[in-house]
């Protein structure tokens, strides 16, 4: 009891470190644009107008300086973000981290200078190359350096073991074996805290056994991953256990654990794949990661942007159907129950109340075309999905995303999942307040149309994509205007 409770208060300790070395990253970016902005204003002062009028000018901080230092160091953290600088901290290669820098380093101050800089009146066109490599310069040493100095620090704190990740193998027998004492006779920590293994078939003895702890079946591997805080799952099973790879990495993708496997499964492995090696190690790493990173992160800035916008500027609507509703029937306002969200996760989604009070009093049930539990209103507002609008709040949460897959009831997954094992796909990412499958398809009216609508979440979780989140849109705004909702 009292190991458990020092693990859950180290890991407590990690994750706000994690958060601490985040914020570090963040606050340096933020000082190093921000002094590079300051130094190059001078260069100009200095170096530029001078050439420009012929004479000397005097260094004085103007307008468009004080805006510029609002604005600029915003814009460079907005773009770090959207690439997803800031996703992964603990899980970052130096030379990649020197790559990522340079190149977002020349889109940001390319930006920069066309939206800032190339209108200003020069002495002549070289002023414009020189002031474009000394922002380039200075952004980049200003800002690399201190990334170098945070990074170094991590890593040695890896190495050390006092950052560390809880780690899973799925195996018991030789593979598992080699490949656990392999890890843990380097000297060099990897930074993997192998907390147990989980065994494929049952066995009175395994191999593993005498190195780490026999923590249960495949079947429990969820629980015991919520239970052990495992970040990372390392699949080291026998050839003659390889039927089972195909359940494994199904069950491993509805939890948002790092999946790592040895090379000579890359056969039998679909999917998008990447080589990495861990200190001697080699291991192929699973990718959860359906759109790029810019487009995940953008994907979230716009959730958050137009949920904002929503929230503000339709509050005369809320207002609109808060009394549509109250007038409509008597009950509360708004409608809120569990639903399921991204690995699982439950979470209280809200709507306006367009049924009776107590329409559900036998238990869940999905609505139907002439269902005589919807009021007059709620009619109206479920054409023209204008119920749903109280998401916004949920999307600003963090629960839902604008485009996603419809979130259900456990009720209803536990009924949809023994025809349709495949519906768990649709928990590797946020569920939306519209989808491919709702503009195509609407509300379902039972767990036979639930499925059917299913093929269209799936089809659009193949192929995530900004573009195809503007398209499903454009079509639910087009339903919205045309009260062609069902």
């Amino acid at each position: 009891m009292l190991k458990l409770a020092s693990t859950t208060l180290k890991l407590s300790h990690i994750k706000m470190n994690k958060r601490l070395d985040t914020f570090l990253y963040v606050f340096f970016d933020i000082l190093s644009s921000t002094l590079a902005w300051t130094l190059f204003f001078i260069f100009r002062k200095i170096y530029v107008e001078p050439q420009k009028f012929g004479y000397d000018i005097p260094v004085y901080f103007d307008k468009s300086f004080y805006l510029g230092l609002v604005f600029i160091p915003l814009f460079w953290v907005l773009l770090y973000y959207t690439n997803g600088y800031y996703k992964k901290v603990y899980r970052r290669s130096r030379l990649k981290e020197l790559g990522q820098t340079i190149l977002l380093t020349l889109i940001g101050v390319v930006l920069i200078f066309f939206m800032l800089i190339l209108d200003d009146t020069v002495y002549s066109y070289k002023t414009y190359y020189f002031s474009f490599s000394t922002l380039l310069g200075l952004h980049f040493v200003l800002t690399y350096i201190p990334r170098i100095i945070l990074s170094t620090r991590i890593i040695h704190k890896i190495r050390e073991k006092t950052i560390y990740f809880n780690t899973l193998i799925i195996g018991s027998n030789e593979k598992a074996l080699n490949l656990f004492l392999e890890f843990e006779s380097k000297e060099e920590s990897t930074g993997n805290n192998f907390v147990g293994f989980i065994s494929i078939h049952d066995k009175e003895e395994y191999l593993l056994g005498s190195n780490l702890s026999h923590l249960g079946k495949l079947s429990a591997i969820k629980e015991i991953i919520a239970e052990k805080k495992v970040e990372e799952v390392v699949v080291a099973i026998e050839s003659s256990e390889h039927d089972e790879i195909n359940k494994i990495i199904q069950i491993l993708d509805e939890t948002n654990v790092i999946i790592k496997v040895i090379p000579d499964m890359y056969d039998i492995l679909t999917g998008s794949v990447k080589m990495s090696n861990i200190f001697d190690a080699p291991l192929i790493q699973i990718s959860h990661d359906l759109m790029p990173a810019w487009q995940e992160n953008l994907k979230r800035v716009i959730d958050v942007f137009v949920s904002i916008l929503a929230l503000t500027v339709f509050s005369p609507v809320y207002l609109a159907l808060i009394v549509g509703v109250k007038m409509s029937s008597k009950g509360p306002i708004f409608y809120s129950h569990e639903r399921i969200g991204i690995y699982g996760k439950p979470f209280m989604i809200y709507k306006f109340r367009s049924m009776f009070v107590g329409s559900e009093q036998n238990g869940p049930a999905l609505s139907s075309k002439n269902d005589s539990r919807i009021t007059r209103f709620g009619l109206f507002m479920r054409k023209t999905r204008l119920d749903e609008m109280p998401q916004f709040y949920n999307v600003l949460k963090g629960d839902m995303s604008l485009v996603g897959p419809r979130p259900e009831r456990q009720y209803f997954i536990d009924q949809i999942v023994q025809r349709a094992p495949h519906y768990f796909h649709l928990q590797k990412v946020r569920p939306g307040i519209t989808s491919w499958g709702q503009v195509k398809y609407g509300y379902a009216e039972n767990v036979d149309q639930m499925i059917e609508r299913l093929k269209y979440d799936i089809i659009y979780i193949e192929n995530m994509s900004l573009y195809v989140d503007f398209k499903i849109m454009i079509y639910t705004i087009s339903i919205i205007l045309g009260a062609k909702g069902k």
